[in-house]
């Protein structure tokens, strides 16, 4: 009898090794309080609840804007699934965040996760982009955990799921870091949302599925299940939608072979009377621009650690401790460097040793740059934008009527500070007592086409910006009344600079080109323009001249040098494969410059 019951228990557990495990996948469920969405999430969770499906897996995109009262909001559908429940943030919880990204995590422990089931092993991470527009980006710590716990927990016969918010494709910038790391293991298949689209590809022998939106148009509401079935090495891909039985979408093998492709082919040019060169290269992810004085760069990053690099010999003077990604550039004064930062603080370091001074505790957190001008420190907040006396720590002035967070640097001159906002508006204020002078708009009530990441083009009567409508605009200074709007022509998008005489405005555009425009007159006036070779292109990476030449950056870490004189590009060199943040000058006239993947490069013009 007891032999009997031995053999039953073998065969149930042998046909249960057997049975395909099953995953209810929801992604770009895009929820907002009382939209059509909600409403369908909530059909689908049931639905999910009443299914033979093992585990539910969310990949990103919970909402639009992921502000707290959304994330709080879907979490509260969220938490009614009764699978186990892995979830990840997409690109519309870490391009705009109230809380710079923090949030997410408070609410579900953390950004990534790994588990198992049998022999197989599923794993998936957060892939930004973080605080701006870019293509989507793996933290260089990410990575670095992606692969120590794959090498720890992948055994003989496991198998991996590999899961993330975008395919690995080009437009996550450094995917081959992201394949590399990959193909050291028996990845089986990778699993994404972010298109909205079905779609099955191929990248390096890898299999990857983009699975279907919560609303794919035309009232078609739904999930994804996803059928893994390691001992007959199948993976069936269904497309469920609410109310109907499954239909199959794709149905492909497991047992992919790897094989390696050529490389694409990167040619740089480089005048010989430039020099580009990394000084320094970060353990983390940087976001920020560069603080610069004589000695020394400043620059947070993703670890939330300010740090003061010695500009002769690159090592780390010293470092600070945030409880969060840094996002905004340090300021830095005489004295001080002013650390404004994502928990929540504007915190004074001492410049030499980089130990806490002083501390103001804020309501919201600090994403934006700061300006520093006369010993006042001009910086954007949360709902606020706020003057403070460096060395006395003291504020002056705050202006508390916006109705989002800023992230652009201000500009500051004569006695205006002209910055833009998340919440659609475009502010001039007054410099000595922070009283609004105008606030400007496109007439459009979305938060995502706000001028909140471009800082302005100003001379002595415009205000000229381009902002996520693709349209450049060039407003009276005095007044804010409009003199004219481009209409969509060069489909220009928040990456602005100016002249050094103050007479032209320099945009890229999302075709890869740098376009020049009159400042002067009262039409808009199209100058020349010039292809920087860098395709589609959306990095909001600023655009500055210095000493007759412009410099721009890629969203793919290409570094372009036009002379303002020919028009021509005498520098065109691949820095790396991520987005440039942003470029500053420092006293002797080189250009520096951070690359999200971690590294620091120095521009000079070779006298």
């Amino acid at each position: 009898m007891k032999r009997i019951l031995f053999i039953a228990l073998v065969m149930v557990v042998a046909v249960v090794g057997a049975r395909a495990q099953k995953f209810a996948i929801l992604s770009d469920i895009h929820v907002t309080p009382g939209n059509a969405n909600e409403a369908q999430l909530v059909k689908a969770v049931d639905e999910i609840n009443a299914s033979d499906a093992d585990v539910c897996l969310m990949t990103g995109d919970l909402t639009n804007e992921g502000s707290d009262e959304q994330l709080r909001n879907v979490k509260s559908i969220l938490d009614k699934i009764t699978k186990p429940f892995y979830i990840i943030p997409g690109n519309h919880e870490s391009t705009w965040s109230q809380s710079a990204c923090k949030t997410f995590n408070d609410l579900w422990g953390q950004d990534r996760f790994v588990f198992e089931m049998g022999d197989l092993l599923v794993i998936g991470m957060n892939c930004g982009p973080f605080m701006k527009m870019g293509d989507g980006h793996i933290k260089q710590e990410d990575l670095i955990w992606l692969d120590k716990t794959l090498a720890e927990r992948v055994k003989p016969g496991t198998k991996v799921l590999s899961i993330n918010h975008y395919p690995i494709l080009d437009d996550l910038d450094n995917y081959q870091d992201y394949v590399d790391i990959l193909k050291k293991y028996p990845v089986i298949t990778h699993q994404c949302g972010h298109y909205h689209r079905w779609r099955l590809y191929e990248t390096q022998g890898i299999n990857g599925v983009m699975v279907r939106a919560l609303d794919m148009g035309k009232g078609d509401y739904g999930y994804t299940i996803l059928d893994v079935n390691l001992a007959n090495e199948w993976i069936h891909v269904y497309n469920k939608r609410i109310g109907a039985a499954p239909e199959i979408q794709f149905a492909y093998k497991t047992n992919t072979k790897f094989f390696d492709r050529k490389p694409v082919e990167v040619i740089d040019m480089v005048d010989s009377k430039f020099k580009v060169e990394k000084v320094f290269a970060d353990n983390a992810t940087i976001f920020t621009r560069l603080g610069l004085d004589d000695k020394n760069i400043y620059f947070g990053n993703s670890l939330g650690y300010c740090k003061a690099i010695d500009k002769n010999t690159a090592e780390v003077k010293w470092e600070y401790k945030t409880g969060a990604m840094l996002f905004a550039r340090p300021a830095v004064d005489k004295k001080y460097v002013v650390l404004p930062t994502a928990d929540r603080r504007l915190v004074w370091l001492d410049k030499k040793t980089g130990k806490e001074v002083w501390v103001h505790d804020a309501d919201g957190p600090y994403v934006a740059d700061g300006v520093i001008a006369g010993g006042i420190l001009y910086q954007g907040g949360y709902k606020t934008f706020q003057a403070w006396d460096v060395n006395k720590h003291r504020l002056v002035w705050s202006n508390n009527d916006l109705n989002n967070y800023c992230q652009a640097a201000p500009v500051v001159d004569g006695n205006d500070v002209i910055f833009g906002a998340w919440d659609t508006n475009l502010r001039v204020l007054n410099r000595k007592d922070g009283k609004l002078k105008w606030s400007w708009n496109n007439g459009n009530s979305a938060n995502l086409l706000s001028p909140g990441n471009v800082v302005p083009a100003v001379n002595s009567d415009k205000v000229m910006i381009v902002a996520p409508d693709r349209v450049s605009t060039a407003l009276d200074r005095n007044t804010g009344k409009q003199i004219w709007r481009e209409k969509n022509e060069n489909k220009v998008r928040e990456s602005l600079g100016m002249s050094e005489d103050g007479k032209v405005a320099y945009a890229k555009t999302m075709d890869g080109e740098l376009v020049a425009m009159s400042l002067e007159g009262d039409k808009y006036e199209l100058l020349w323009k010039v292809d920087m070779g860098m395709g589609y292109e959306h990095a909001p990476c600023i655009v500055i001249e210095k000493d007759g030449y412009i410099y721009a950056g890629s969203r793919h870490g290409l570094l372009a040098v036009i002379n303002a004189a020919t028009h021509k590009v005498e520098v065109s060199y691949h820095m790396g494969s991520s987005e440039v943040n942003g470029f500053d000058v420092d006293a002797q006239g080189n250009i520096y410059c951070s690359l999200i993947e971690g590294t620091v490069y120095k521009i000079s013009v070779k006298v």
